[in-house]
């Protein structure tokens, strides 16, 4: 059986979490998209963790984690995570990494910081991790893949190519000092040292896994509306983020994964450049923000303060059509408790016509909230099993969702740790 667990909105949903918990019950869990330009906190019986590039499975002994083909792969900080996990107990998780996969170079942190630099007050919120320039250079054909590590002729050769192209653009449209091929294989030929042990054909892989019946998770990351054919283009990521691109992440069939696990918050948050229908301000940001969580709606990765707003049931209802959402996991509603009155954007007002779809991104950003209020239950909700268990109105704000995003939802997550989950 193979689940996704992806993400319905902007990212930060709290997929991390979900996936741990689900581990429990799983063989593999497998990244297939994206590096470590995006965290998501994990709270767990080992502590509090900030995870960015590795699999949220390895905190269970019995899982094998996987780098998937379609990852931009920052060796270093896959070195990071892992000395990190060791240092607070987490010893030596099971991982293999795709031979297949690319290898994210010091250059496109380079290229995405000069990018970000030239654009100024018109850059699109990069996180500046090297993801567009990495992605670019993939589907140019000029990717350095990780058996290029030890092959060190081709790799000199690769090197020398790609820095021809990139002084092009790094001395005369950033007027920055040139790249220098000989620096450049030393920086990196240590790589390969690193990555040996954990290097797999892992389509071969988890191909056999899928036919001798085992569970794998394909963990997502960000949101639908970080992808950069159907989200909010061009302040999207650069890899596909929907279910539909695990498979080609993966090396799987599609026809293998049976489980779309959509996951979205009880409100909104957003990092980076965008229309962001929702979005609230001021005060009554900060507070939200401040709530959202242990940490606060702060990024895990960057730290950048999260640019908030109340629930989107336009923008979630799309996420999940887009994702092929089988069920829902609903979090962080323990947030919403010191609310009197919740606002839900139902609809949006686009130059007069009222639409319950979600738009493109130039209609979009005309787009004015459509507000529907309805009570708060005025409790803290954290501790509560089960679901019969909880506040009435906090009961009738689940059930208004799932009926606007036309998805069940089975789960609903009522604090940040592992065990506060409730299931329905």
């Amino acid at each position: 059986m193979i689940k996704a667990i992806v993400g319905a909105n902007w990212g930060d949903e709290g997929k991390g979490k979900i996936t741990d918990i689900l581990a429990e019950n799983a063989d593999i869990v497998v990244r297939f998209q994206g590096g470590s330009n995006a965290g998501h906190t994990i709270i767990n019986k080992y502590g509090k963790f900030a995870m960015h590039q590795l699999p949220s499975g390895v905190f269970h002994e019995n899982i094998v984690n996987i780098i998937g083909t379609g990852m931009a792969f920052n060796v270093p900080y896959f070195k990071k995570e892992l000395d990190y996990l060791n240092e607070r107990g987490i010893k030596n998780p099971k991982i293999l990494i795709s031979d297949r996969v690319e290898l994210l170079m010091p250059y496109h942190i380079l290229l995405d910081e000069y990018e970000e630099e030239r654009l100024s007050s018109k850059q699109y919120g990069s996180t500046k991790s090297g993801i567009a320039p990495f992605y670019s250079d993939k589907y140019a054909k000029i990717g350095i893949r990780i058996t290029d590590l030890f092959d060190e002729q081709l790799l000199m050769e690769k090197l020398e190519n790609v820095c021809a192209i990139k002084n092009a653009l790094i001395v005369n449209l950033y007027h920055k000092e040139p790249l220098d091929p000989k620096a450049l294989f030393e920086e990196i030929k240590g790589y390969k040292d690193i990555v040996e042990p954990y290097l797999e054909n892992t389509a071969v892989y988890l191909n056999k896994a899928v036919k001798e019946g085992k569970t794998v998770l394909m963990e997502g990351q960000l949101g639908a509306l970080k992808d950069p054919d159907h989200g909010i283009y061009p302040y999207t990521t650069s890899s596909s983020v929907l279910a539909g691109f695990a498979s080609i992440g993966a090396g799987i069939p599609p026809k293998e994964i049976t489980d779309v696990i959509a996951i979205t918050k009880a409100y909104s948050s957003a990092v980076g450049a965008g229309p962001f229908v929702s979005e609230i301000f001021g005060e009554e940001a900060q507070i939200l923000r401040d709530r959202g969580g242990d940490a606060g709606e702060y990024g895990a990765t960057t730290g950048r303060p999260r640019r908030m707003g109340y629930f989107d049931c336009v923008a979630t209802r799309y996420g999940c059509m887009l994702q092929g959402a089988t069920q829902v996991v609903l979090t962080a509603i323990d947030v919403l408790g010191y609310m009197d009155e919740i606002p839900v954007c139902v609809a949006y007002d686009i130059d007069g016509e009222i639409t319950r779809d979600f738009p493109h991104t130039d209609m979009l950003s005309k787009a004015k909230p459509v507000l529907k209020r309805l009570p708060g239950w005025k409790c803290d909700v954290r501790g509560i099993k089960k679901y019969e268990d909880l506040p009435e109105n906090a009961k009738k704000y689940v059930e208004f969702i799932e009926k606007e995003i036309e998805a069940p939802i089975t789960i609903v997550s009522n604090g940040p740790k592992r065990e506060e989950i409730i299931y329905r």
